[in-house]
């Protein structure tokens, strides 16, 4: 197999991992480069496709300060966001900010060069930063990837997908196994620092907002070497996707900025609703939001309810959201006299790979940031735009660990490493896979029996259904392609947060179960790893 190695080597190419990349060439000497892996395009990633903004807790902003963005946060988190993660993360958000704006991120800016803030559900101060109006993370991602490119120490791989870590007897991460798209082969990278930075899961819903490429791949990468992952029961549903049919399956994303300046969620009889379910009405946390739609869509067996934007000056309504104004009119929707058709559908992964804000994960030179890793900041139910934050933050502080570590590439590779690399290398048999259909059956089974609403029963049928689909599928190692290794981590990530979900006996956040609704007093995580899994003790 043909090999290369790397001082560092980031897995994925959204908002974490292009920054972390960027910030670690501009302050860490690479004797021997630094390589983005990305199994699409570069910049493609859920952070591409982010609305409403990031969490700007900035010096400009005198109404807001780090206090006030904490305690928001851990309201929002429903118990489990843990409060020293919060605060930190908060703090550094007026630095990495102002870094992005050096970096050519172009935020949103009111007559007088002042930076325009808005309000979104659950925040109690206007502290929200756009760009585009309501095309933030293409904002971001556009100007880290034109930064990215320009930088000489950073190789990019794209149409590459990173199969399996490369961990020895000692739990260090010595490298990665890649599958080559373009020319149907594998490769072997080695490093000293492996970052994984590959998105979410939303892909394993029938209805998500996520792009086809979030499979949950480095949650399966980490989980199958060893890594503690912790949370992986919350799925956080946004209550507000375009639902123009219940056939299209990969939902727009209506944000919930729109919401914030305004708009109204109404039924189908055109009645608004959400004076039932929270004081907070339309500015309620996601997971109350979220349910509130889905219960009046079983009340009228309806497949979707509505968002009535036209009280919102009409002007203002297309400057602020250009992007869905947009998508709106291509399918015969005007938004600022049409109220848009709208529901549930997978969002955000909250649990993930257990990491502290610099990365750091319990296999030593394995890194995880982003909506891959879970440090602690989301807890159950996480507060709208803070993820485009966690993901610089962490991003950033990578960085400065990282300018304190040995970066010399592994050069003594063990036993188990060279079995691994073997599996790799050995033909395996041809046998044909519809995986289209696959997918969308897992897909099926996720929404069906792990989706808003939860119960012991189904469940377990989603777990007796899995665990059938594992036993059918015939390649737990090497793959004939990126859809079957796509599908494989599918499989594996839908098996851990089903189960994480029959462990948690309560209601907490965006893990609602009908059959246990009520919220326990102890607030605790949920951590599995290989061969074990269980609820720890109280570390909130």
């Amino acid at each position: 197999m043909k090999y290369s190695e790397y001082s560092v080597v980031v897995v994925g190419s959204g908002a974490a991992g292009l920054y972390a990349a960027l910030k670690i060439s501009q302050q860490i000497n690479l004797p021997e480069g630094l390589l983005i892996i990305t199994k699409s395009l570069l910049g493609e990633s859920n952070s591409r496709y982010a609305q409403g903004g990031i969490v700007g807790v900035v010096h400009q902003n005198h109404a807001d300060n780090v206090e006030a963005h904490v305690i928001d946060t851990l309201k929002a988190g429903a118990g489990l966001s843990e409060r020293r993660t919060a605060e930190y993360i908060s703090r550094a958000s007026d630095e990495v900010i102002n870094d992005l704006i050096d970096c050519g991120v172009n935020f949103d800016r009111d007559s007088k060069g002042n930076l325009n803030f808005t309000l979104e559900a659950a925040h109690s101060i206007k502290r929200i930063l756009h760009s585009g109006g309501d095309a933030t993370g293409k904002g971001i991602t556009d100007a880290l990837c034109r930064a990215v490119m320009n930088d000489e120490n950073i190789n990019i791989a794209e149409q590459a997908m990173a199969v399996e870590l490369l961990v020895n007897a000692e739990k260090e991460c010595k490298g990665v196994i890649l599958y080559n798209e373009l020319t149907g082969e594998h490769e072997i990278v080695y490093t000293s620092a492996l970052i994984l930075a590959t998105g979410g899961c939303g892909q394993l819903y029938k209805f998500t907002t996520n792009p086809e490429g979030a499979t949950g791949d480095g949650l399966a990468l980490a989980y199958n070497a060893g890594a503690e992952l912790q949370d992986m029961e919350f799925i956080q549903f946004h209550p507000t996707a375009l639902a123009l049919s219940p056939k299209n399956k990969n939902r727009f994303l209506i944000s919930e900025a729109v919401r914030g300046e305004g708009a109204k969620l109404i039924n189908n009889n055109g009645a608004e609703f959400m004076y039932r379910y929270s004081d907070k009405r339309e500015l309620a946390p996601r997971d109350i939001v979220t349910r509130a739609i889905y219960s009046e869509m079983n009340k009228e067996h309806a497949s979707n309810v509505f968002l009535n934007a036209s009280m919102i000056d009409g002007m203002k309504l297309f400057e602020r959201f250009p992007t869905i104004s947009r998508k709106c009119k291509e399918n015969g929707i005007d938004i600022s006299h049409n109220p848009i058709p709208v529901a549930p559908a997978a969002h955000y992964t909250m649990g993930g790979i257990k990491a502290t804000v610099e990365g750091c994960t319990n296999i030593k030179g394995l890194y995880a940031i982003g909506e891959c890793a879970s440090t602690g900041l989301h807890g159950a139910n996480r507060l709208a735009s803070n993820s485009l934050l966690e993901c610089v933050v962490c991003a950033y502080e990578l960085a400065d660990y990282l300018s304190f570590a040995n970066l010399t590439t592994p050069h003594k590779i063990d036993e188990s490493i060279k079995n691994t690399i073997n599996v790799y290398s050995n033909p395996i048999s041809e046998e044909d896979y519809d995986t289209d259909n696959l997918k969308q059956h897992l897909k099926d089974i996720m929404w069906d029996c792990a989706g808003i609403v939860r119960n012991e029963i189904d469940l377990k049928r989603a777990e007796v259904e899995i665990n059938k689909l594992k036993h059918e599928f015939k390649r737990d190692k090497k793959c004939l392609n990126k859809d079957e290794y796509e599908y494989r981590n599918m499989l594996t990530i839908s098996s851990l947060i089903v189960r994480a979900a029959i462990l948690r006996k309560e209601s907490r956040g965006a893990h609602c179960r009908s059959d246990y609704s009520v919220t326990n007093t102890e607030a605790v995580h949920s951590s599995i790893i290989k061969q074990e899994e269980r609820l720890l003790s109280n570390v909130v």
